[in-house]
């Protein structure tokens, strides 16, 4: 066995070990594995250079932003009034419930790159409203779930910062820029929607399902005249992205040079974040959320919530340095390419390894761990390389959340929703299944993606 898996295995061990059964926070995990690794491998000598070079990146602190301005943009109530829309505009339609729990789990998991965080905020509406309209309670919780794991892959979840960097670090001297990868992100996250909504409609079909009853359906009207400037938020992040996208790159380059440009297109992710927090603030109704000391209260209170994702980034960021180091990577992606798979097998064998090692590892993490090897790999056997690496926050994150034993999200939805576990999980292996095959089919290439 190479040495490479015998340092993944100690890594996936030690998480197990205490986040599983100690039931520990997943960063302590992360915290200890890594001091395992350099105890492992006998680097304590390079250790200080680990954590330097995990840390010195822009991209780390573009994942912080976007985690701070998810925690205020969730305390303004700016997307509460959204999430109040599109419970008006699609409740009336037969299963509007489980259609509104898909598009306002994308909408909300976009900006707060959480599933089960998503599942809480949005399943303690969407859930009720689906069992009341006849959806059995373990399908509703798996809608709400499966649907929720759309904050890892669509924009501007902080996971996608990751998988940019990912690329970046295997083609340095590309001309890919934010703007560019985000529009593919969308793209992409477009597909999933849409199967999502194909599979809510069949099973509405199955079980005969109703429109969602009316006092559970907000008037648009009243939701529009309280709520409409929210509605321009997506638009305020998107715009400067497709900007971005729309100028290609010698277009900056001729005006700020190349070093200038590749700066300018990363900068989009630090200054689109202030400017979205900057306008939630200025309509939110709370005119004193502006305010130092009330900004400091939400972001103490949402400390919990912060630090963790943050800190699990951070120590994931020094495991990618530390595999880099001692030649992890390498041997990995070696070995990988050694097995000489097409790329539908690659594609195959990348879903399922990558499915097994989100359920223990933060999809962000993976992500930064391994994302390069990924794309490598992928690349080697004939899967664009750009389309792997859009493709990794949904195959590092989204799976592990929905797929048992260890499915967060499902486990999430299954407690609001007071589903039977086995029904579930039964329901469940259908939304797995067709994700899956949804993620094979779309790396091997059968589905267009503008951009790639």
């Amino acid at each position: 066995m190479p040495i490479s898996l015998v340092y993944l295995l100690i890594m996936l061990a030690v998480i197990c070990i205490w986040f599983i059964l100690l039931k520990r926070p997943i960063y302590e995990g992360v915290l200890l594995s890594l001091i395992v690794l350099i105890a492992v491998t006998n680097t304590w000598g390079n250790a200080w250079g680990y954590i330097v070079d995990g840390m010195n990146s822009t991209l780390l602190f573009s994942m912080i932003v976007f985690v701070a301005m998810s925690q205020l943009l969730k305390t303004t109530g700016i997307l509460d009034s959204c999430i109040s829309v599109i419970l008006s505009l699609l409740g009336r339609i037969t299963g509007g419930a489980g259609y509104c729990a898909v598009v306002a789990s994308a909408f909300m998991g976009a900006f707060s790159g959480s599933g089960p965080g998503n599942v809480m905020a949005v399943g303690t509406i969407t859930i009720p409203a689906m069992k009341r309209s006849g959806y059995p309670a373990e399908l509703a919780a798996n809608i709400q779930s499966t649907s929720s794991c759309f904050g890892n892959m669509i924009p501007p979840s902080a996971n996608i910062v990751g998988a940019l960097g990912a690329f970046m670090a295997v083609y340095p001297d590309s001309d890919l820029t934010t703007g560019k990868f985000w529009m593919i992100m969308w793209v992409l996250s477009l597909y999933f929607i849409v199967q999502r909504v194909i599979m809510v409609f069949l099973f509405c079909k199955k079980y005969h399902v109703k429109p969602m009853a009316k006092e559970d359906i907000p008037s648009l009207k009243s939701v529009l005249r309280d709520g409409w400037k929210g509605l321009l938020l997506p638009v305020i992040i998107l715009l400067p992205f497709v900007l971005d996208s729309a100028f290609n790159a010698s277009f900056f380059t001729e005006r700020l040079g190349k070093t200038g440009a590749k700066y300018f297109s990363g900068s989009i992710l630090l200054f689109t974040a202030g400017i979205a927090s900057l306008y939630a603030l200025l309509i939110s109704k709370n005119k004193n959320a502006g305010k130092i000391s009330n900004m400091a209260e939400t972001f103490s209170k949402g400390i919990k919530g912060l630090v963790p994702t943050v800190a699990t980034c951070i120590f994931g960021y020094i495991i990618g340095s530390l595999f880099a180091g001692i030649g992890v990577a390498d041997e990995l992606e070696d070995f990988i390419t050694g097995l000489n798979l097409s790329k539908y097998g690659m594609a195959v064998v990348i879903s399922l390894l990558t499915c097994f090692l989100s359920m223990v590892i933060p999809g962000s993490s993976l992500t930064v761990m391994f994302g390069p090897v990924f794309i490598t790999v992928m690349a080697a056997s004939g899967i664009n390389p750009l389309l792997a690496a859009a493709m990794l926050p949904c195959i590092c994150g989204a799976m592990g959340n929905i797929t048992p034993p260890f499915a967060l999200c499902m486990y999430a939805g299954m407690g609001l929703a007071e589903s039977d576990f086995e029904k579930t999980v039964k329901n469940d292996i259908w939304w797995v299944a067709v994700q899956l095959l949804m993620q094979i089919v779309i790396l091997i290439g059968w589905f267009p993606v503008i951009g790639i």
